[in-house]
């Protein structure tokens, strides 16, 4: 029967893990985690100690381990148990086999102090990601190209509630009977919202049209502005999925753009948004709507076409966050859905940022 594992077993794994590639080591050297200690302290104060008690984990070290459930997808439990599992991730950490793993309770505590805190009068997960994109420019990776700007629906626990209850939740009221029971209270998520998508007709190998399907979806939406160049989210909002995406346009331009165009799709063409674009110096790329009751012209055909080449990169960015991320808001309410999109946000651009380094960035366009 073997023994217990030593130090030495435990560095020759680790090894093994390097040569594998481990991509929370390539994310460990590519990205200083140590820029966010600064505002991490200021958003989640601990206490001086005085009183006693059980040293506090590190506030970076607390970040990383947000950062491990954001990249997967994790539950609070979930990723208390893959820390204590997983070499990777305790590595990732800066843990040792020996040391204490920060259990389910302090991973909700962080990260509800982290919800609930303001930095310069914006939500603290805001602050984290323009320190990060200010980081991502230092190091030579600036929005060029211009800028495309899009959104999708981040889905969440549907609500089973009657017609009335959505219509008081809708008039910004509680209802009555919720009010009477606290803990039914808690699980209702009253800042999400039901939203329809709509899937386009496309004919069938047999040449019938197939008809558009009304698709309903609950939840949140991830509102973001990605560069050309290096298709990097450079701005975002989180909203309800109700939110008409046009709305967002004006506050998802990125103004240090080195580029002037501006891509999106039909549902951000106005007579305002264009305005916007005008008054500020940008060139619109927006698609265009066919007109009402007439065929769509042959020339607008096409320029919609080309500008689907390029807006499609942004589709890419929603299918890594749906994909691998997992992106799914299990919490309550928008403040903390708000910091769940920031965190899948900003991962998103750290796990960029270590494929933009590595030897494919090559194959960039």
């Amino acid at each position: 029967m073997r023994g217990q594992p030593g130090f030495f077993d435990v560095e020759e794994r680790l090894k093994e893990l390097s040569a594998k590639g481990d991509a929370l080591e390539r994310l460990s050297a590519v990205v200083d985690f140590a820029l966010f200690r600064a505002d991490l302290e200021r958003a989640v104060p601990r206490s001086d100690g005085s009183k006693g008690g059980r040293p506090a984990f590190d506030h970076v070290l607390m970040f990383k381990v947000l950062v491990l459930q954001a990249s997967h997808s994790l539950s609070d439990e979930r990723t208390e148990y893959l820390i204590r599992d997983r070499l990777s991730f305790m590595r990732f950490l800066g843990l040792r086999l020996a040391d204490t793993v920060p259990d389910a309770n302090t991973i909700w505590t962080f990260r509800e102090a982290l919800t609930g805190a303001k930095l310069r009068g914006k939500p603290a997960i805001e602050v984290l990601f323009k320190r990060f994109d200010a980081a991502l420019s230092a190091a030579g990776f600036l929005a060029m190209g211009g800028q495309i700007i899009d959104a999708t629906i981040v889905a969440a626990p549907k609500q089973r509630n009657t017609d009335g209850e959505k219509r008081e939740i809708k008039e910004g009221r509680i209802p009555a009977e919720w009010a009477k029971k606290p803990a039914k209270l808690r699980q209702k998520d009253r800042d999400a919202r039901w939203t329809v998508k709509y899937t386009k007709a496309k004919p069938s190998e047999d040449g019938a049209l197939r008809v558009d399907l009304a698709v309903p979806a609950f939840g949140y939406k991830n509102h973001v502005g990605i560069d050309r160049r290096h298709r990097l989210i450079r701005s975002w909002a989180a909203t309800d999925a109700s939110r008409h995406d046009g709305a967002l346009l004006p506050a998802l331009i990125d103004k240090d753009n080195t580029a002037s165009d501006v891509w999106a799709d039909t549902a951000y063409r106005s007579k305002a948004n264009e305005k916007h674009l005008a008054n500020n110096g940008l060139r619109s790329q927006i698609h265009r709507k066919k007109p009402r009751g007439k065929p769509m012209s042959r020339r607008t055909a096409r320029a919609n076409g080309r500008k689907s080449a390029v807006r499609a990169a942004v589709e890419h960015v929603f299918a890594r966050q749906k994909g691998p991320i997992g992106l799914y808001i299990r919490t309550i309410g928008i403040a903390r859905a708000r910091t769940k999109i920031g965190l899948a946000n900003l991962v998103y651009n750290m796990k960029r940022m270590a494929w933009l380094t590595s030897g494919r960035a090559s194959l960039i366009n």
